[in-house]
């Protein structure tokens, strides 16, 4: 258990407890071809709506063109601190399939491959940081993004380094205490709007009175 493990209210596998989004990346740390390829394969196997597989993965390692033109996409807050990352992966979701009718939800899926190489990088000893906060037309632009296809966010993954290195707001956030919205906030019934379920107990039954 780190400092930053989440406080939580029920027993969940330490790789999800332990996982968070650093800013603060050892600027010497360098990612080798096997540490890659397993990120790239633990997104591979992710599911998808009729194994449709929509996600592409555009990556940069440090000091490569790609890696400089995913950073150049980035708005200017997450340049102060990506640039020090070893890996820029950027997720992008093929929206029609080759005759042009839409995939059934691409960007649901492409999250999902996405989730799988953040915990895979976890798992790893690495940590990674999803990003939204970027131009997604300048991206098209610069790295060649065809019609068809949406960007959906930047992953920075690399080796982490103390908090003390980043400027001051930067580092505030960096050691901020980790928090979520009670649970009793996403489990609503029998339709939003509705008061939702309060306790573990209660789940369960709130569940079954859904269905």
């Amino acid at each position: 258990m780190s400092p930053r493990t989440a406080t939580t209210t029920a027993a969940v596998h330490p790789l999800l407890a332990d996982r968070w989004s650093p800013r603060s990346f050892d600027a010497a740390h360098t990612l080798g071809d096997e540490e890659l390829v397993s990120l790239l394969e633990a997104a591979r196997w992710a599911p998808s709506a009729y194994n449709a597989q929509p996600w592409r993965f555009l990556v940069g390692r440090r000091g490569d063109t790609t890696f400089l033109r995913i950073l150049d996409a980035l708005i200017p807050f997450n340049q102060a601190w990506a640039h020090a990352s070893s890996l820029l992966v950027a997720a992008v979701a093929q929206e029609n399939v080759e005759d042009g009718v839409p995939q059934p939800g691409p960007s649901y899926d492409t999250g999902l491959a996405t989730a799988q190489l953040v915990l895979q990088a976890h798992a790893l000893g690495l940590h990674a940081h999803q990003m939204s906060g970027f131009d997604a037309d300048a991206l098209r632009a610069s790295l060649g993004v065809p019609e068809g296809f949406r960007p959906l966010s930047v992953v920075a993954v690399g080796a982490l380094a103390p908090a003390e290195l980043l400027p001051p707001k930067l580092r505030e956030r960096e050691t901020a205490v980790r928090e979520r919205r009670h649970r009793r906030g996403d489990v609503l019934r029998p339709q939003l709007g509705h008061p939702a379920v309060p306790e573990p107990l209660t789940l369960l039954q709130g569940i079954k009175e859904c269905t």
